[in-house]
């Protein structure tokens, strides 16, 4: 069953490396980050699942010590998904269905970052996986993805990432929407208030009009953090670059 989660962004510019000068003014976003991967590790769970946007051919599980990097970002750093399980007992199991197929090659860019937070957060707690979900990826299967997750041992712990809607302001990467403002908004409190049936209610059309990459990936916690009773707080709220992010924890 889940014990807790933590939600955080996914841009790489939360990565100082890659953000450069501009690296400060995502210093309290990642310090809400770093809080929330406490409550993570604080819950003591048996597993922890990263689960992340991604494009089609990083979709599916990636195992612990799968690496990944922002040198597609003009920068030479590499990271590893937690310590490498040479034995291949770690991050193997499928989430069912069409999720199930093995991602190939690299982690996708959010579980880069999730591992980047991870290694400064020095994770130790459990074992750990990935899991790169698609943007298409419908509610239901979401939901249904998750339960498949809190189920797979007695205590589970998640790392969801994913950014809000892109279109905050007029030089935000989709332009300025007047809808953007609304949907964080309700993000923002579902995630607050661990709001599961808020979660999974968010609008799959809008949200992909928006450039909201974190939907599917709530919508999975959605369905992992049914009937669990965990209460939520929202840790940061702010929309740097016109792009909604958002940090909360779970417990």
């Amino acid at each position: 069953m889940l014990v807790a989660a933590a939600v955080c962004p996914c841009p790489p510019l939360l990565v100082p490396e890659v953000a450069a000068g501009a690296a400060p003014e995502l210093d309290a976003a990642r310090a809400a980050c770093t809080d929330a991967i406490g409550v993570l590790a604080a819950s003591r769970p048996d597993r922890l699942v990263v689960v992340g946007p991604a494009e089609q051919s990083r979709r599916g599980p990636h195992p612990q010590g799968a690496r990944g990097t922002f040198r597609g970002f003009g920068v030479d750093l590499d990271v590893r998904l937690g310590r490498s399980d040479a034995d291949g007992s770690v991050g193997t199991g499928g989430a069912g269905g069409s999720l199930a197929d093995a991602a190939e090659g690299e982690l996708p860019p959010s579980l880069a970052v999730a591992a980047w937070l991870l290694d400064r957060t020095e994770w130790s707690a459990a074992p750990l996986e990935g899991l790169g979900v698609g943007e298409p990826l419908a509610a239901e299967r979401c939901i249904q993805v998750g339960g498949e997750i809190a189920a797979r041992a007695d205590r589970v712990a998640l790392l969801v990432m994913g950014d809000a809607s892109a279109c905050r302001t007029l030089k935000a990467p989709g332009y300025l929407d007047e809808r953007a403002a609304g949907f964080d908004a309700e993000v923002a409190r579902a995630l607050g208030a661990a709001d599961v049936e808020g979660l999974k209610a968010l609008d799959e059309d809008l949200a992909y009009e928006l450039k909201a990459a974190g939907r599917a990936p709530w919508q999975v916690l959605a369905g992992a953090a049914e009937g669990g009773g965990l209460s939520g707080e929202l840790l940061y709220e702010d929309a740097p670059y016109g792009v909604g992010y958002l940090v909360a924890a779970w417990s």
